[in-house]
């Protein structure tokens, strides 16, 4: 995520031509283009758990391997030893006065690969923020270190549009005073909490968060004493954004940042009440089924939290899931609610899983309709101009 060990990362692709059948395992990398390089085929191979820019044209022409594999598993595969780590590569922030340094913004599954792995390399930057959680990492478990100022990736988010906005009022209408709100990031998640500013005591477990939190927790809409875990404080995997949320989380211990394994567990989310996940899809077929990961056949991100917040905010009591996406793709050529999935596309969420479907247009309540019921649901919220083909009226 935004803590990509850049420096670490360009060191190693500098090194390649002197390697061979070197694994290099990721999840999304933020400035790391250098490991797509074709000068490192056969001396390092990419394999991703998430694909970011830069891995997906290797891995959809075979040059890169992605894992489809839910982001809370992630963990457990390094605990059970079932994928092996011999290195750690990691950016970590100074080292405080009793001897500890901190995983700062990104925790996720880096906290189970530094445990596991025999060697790990740090990169001990005085600008990572010192995050409160599952972070600490006292500097005698770094084997080899060197410290260098360096600017932490910043990913600014550009100012929602029109489609975006709407669908951001439409679900706000579904949020309640008191909900424990799950979401990602992006143009819409931003919308959303841009349109929350009238609720009250809302509370954040989800796995990440961007900029969009800051202003609602300045507000005092962000309370989260609804909360029965973590009562009082946003819990989180990373956070990705521009200086001023590194800034917000830095010492902050309002802010947990938890091992993805216990964030993402169905178990854990379920015990907040009015938990609800917000999520978004590539692709969404006549009966509720959710491509979130590919387009048709072609690896576009990864399968991530989706499912694990959809169930544990269905389990929870008076929780409920929230998937949201624009009505058209390229330009409004395409419809993103469709007939069929395209071939080969992945279903990260199955059509059993969906309580409410969001566009511009409005809001699909699917749970506990029928095949011909989510058809009409589906097709009202699609673009017009599609509506006809969805409801089998072109003639």
């Amino acid at each position: 995520m935004a803590a990509t060990p850049t420096l670490l990362i360009s060191a190693l692709a500098e090194k390649s031509k002197q390697l061979s059948d070197v694994t290099v395992m990721q999840m999304h990398l933020e400035d790391a283009d250098v490991l797509a390089d074709p000068a490192l085929f056969g001396h390092i191979r990419n394999r991703a758990f998430f694909a970011s820019k830069s891995m997906r044209p290797l891995i959809n022409q075979g040059h890169a391997d992605y894992v489809p594999i839910f982001l809370s598993e992630i963990p457990k595969l390094f605990r059970s030893g079932q994928q092996k780590i011999d290195v750690a590569l990691i950016q970590v922030s100074s080292v405080d006065a009793h001897g500890n340094c901190s995983l700062g913004i990104s925790v996720e599954a880096t906290r189970a690969a530094v445990d596991m792995a025999d060697i790990v390399i740090a990169h001990i930057n005085p600008n990572m923020p010192r995050t409160h959680g599952d972070s600490v990492i006292p500097l005698t478990a770094i084997d080899i270190a060197f410290e260098q100022v360096h600017k932490i990736t910043e990913v600014p988010l550009p100012a929602p549009s029109q489609v975006q906005i709407k669908i951001g009022e439409h679900v706000a209408g579904l949020i309640k005073d008191g909900d424990c709100l799950q979401m990602g990031i992006g143009a819409i998640p931003d919308a959303v909490l841009k349109a929350l500013g009238q609720h009250k005591n809302l509370g954040i477990h989800t796995e990440m968060f961007s900029d969009g939190v800051i202003d609602l927790v300045e507000k005092g809409v962000i309370t989260n004493n609804n909360k029965k875990t973590h009562r009082g404080k946003i819990v989180t995997g990373f956070v990705i954004g521009s200086q001023r949320l590194y800034d917000f989380v830095n010492d902050n211990q309002q802010v947990n940042f938890l091992d993805i394994e216990y964030v993402n567990n169905i178990a854990t989310i379920r015990k907040n009440p009015q938990s609800v996940s917000i999520n978004s899809a590539i692709q969404i077929d006549i009966t509720g089924q959710v491509c979130a990961d590919s387009i048709g056949s072609q690896i576009y991100s990864g399968v991530g939290g989706q499912l694990d917040f959809v169930l544990g905010a269905q389990l929870s009591e008076g929780g409920r899931s929230i998937i949201a996406l624009p009505s058209t793709a390229k330009k409004g050529e395409v419809s993103r609610i469709v007939e069929h999935l395209d071939r080969g596309a992945g279903v990260v969420t199955t059509r059993a899983h969906v309580d409410y479907i969001v566009t511009e247009y409005g809001v699909a309540a699917l749970r506990g309709r029928s095949l011909i019921e989510r058809r009409s649901a589906l097709a009202a919220i699609a673009h017009p101009k599609f509506r006809p083909l969805l409801l089998g009226e072109d003639g």
